[in-house]
């Protein structure tokens, strides 16, 4: 793979605002490590018509990165009089090339953005997939309706965070303090963390260098951090990144009104906030309550990871 295709890829994440911003380039940079990512490019006449980075933490290995929802290919915007039988034919087409632009890796596995809703060239060429969920958020300016599509268990929490603990919250909170009440969360739960801390540091660093990117705080009348949650953002939508609330606290619903006022901060930047969504059952329920829509997104894979790959993973 040559590298002006990295370049290349550099300047059209400062060209085009439709990329997502878990395909920009700043953000491979702070979760695989500048020198860990690639990019695929299809051009014609200079012209980028599609590109897809891929993060590849060993050779022949394509994943995802920690804390990193989805990549996935990005393909040209169409003229507006295209008819959708072209445009869709076009992707696919291009898509093709993505294809054969991976032969010959032994493993791949990307979530691909929700945006893109055709994977029938995978499909085609051997690779499998599986559906996953996300909830977004729409119309985030209107506060209004957003707190009308939210289930009255999820403003009952706002009002007794609000009123009952006197819960506040503020932007600041340290990386160190953010990390500790995560991992509380982890240890109330029973379950290892399996993404990368460090990978985390240099996100939370760098989307605050940038001006998108807080963790928000809510904090009690005592100065006790109940909860926080880590958030980004670009024009196209904010997305929750990680959170976590101290188990000897978590009644308080800070949890909640922590995370409702990181979605009305990001309104002044997107309308749109997703909210990660989950497949455990637990975090998928909070997170529909929330008022946020269904939305499916794949994970397409091909291949299988050998035991040696997987330990060698664990050293990166």
């Amino acid at each position: 793979m040559a590298s002006s295709e990295k370049e290349t890829y550099r300047a059209l994440c400062h060209a085009e605002v439709g990329i997502p911003l878990f395909s920009r380039d700043w953000w491979l940079d702070a979760t695989c490590g500048s020198d860990r990512w690639d990019a695929l490019i299809i051009e014609d006449r200079g012209r980028t018509l599609a590109a897809m980075p891929l993060y590849t933490p060993l050779a022949g290995i394509v994943t995802m990165p920690s804390y990193t929802q989805t990549m996935g290919p990005w393909f040209a915007p169409s003229a507006d009089d295209t008819k959708y039988a072209s445009a869709l034919a076009h992707r696919q087409e291009l898509a093709a090339h993505l294809v054969e632009r991976l032969a010959g890796r032994r493993f791949f596995l990307q979530n691909f953005h929700h945006a893109i809703t055709d994977w029938l060239p995978f499909y085609w060429a051997g690779y499998t997939q599986t559906t996953r969920y996300t909830y977004l958020l729409h119309a985030i300016r209107d506060t209004a309706a957003l707190l009308e599509r939210m289930s009255p268990n999820i403003r009952r929490n706002l009002t007794k965070a609000r009123d009952r603990h006197g819960i506040t919250v503020r932007t600041g909170v340290s990386t160190d303090a953010f990390l500790a009440v995560q991992q509380q969360t982890f240890d109330r739960q029973g379950i290892t963390n399996k993404q990368d801390s460090r990978a985390l540091r240099r996100l939370i660093e760098a989307s605050r260098s940038r001006g998108q990117g807080e963790i928000f705080g809510g904090y009690d009348a005592e100065g006790r951090l109940h909860a926080a949650v880590f958030v980004v953002w670009q024009s196209s939508g904010a997305s929750y990144i990680a959170g976590g609330s101290d188990p000897a606290l978590r009644r308080s619903g800070a949890h909640a009104l922590t995370l409702w006022e990181a979605v009305r901060h990001t309104a002044q930047f997107t309308d749109t906030f997703d909210l990660e969504g989950s497949m455990l059952r637990g975090v998928e329920r909070f997170f529909r309550e929330f008022g946020g829509v269904q939305t499916p997104y794949f994970c397409v894979r091909r291949g299988q990871m050998s035991l040696w790959d997987r330990a060698r993973m664990k050293f990166i």
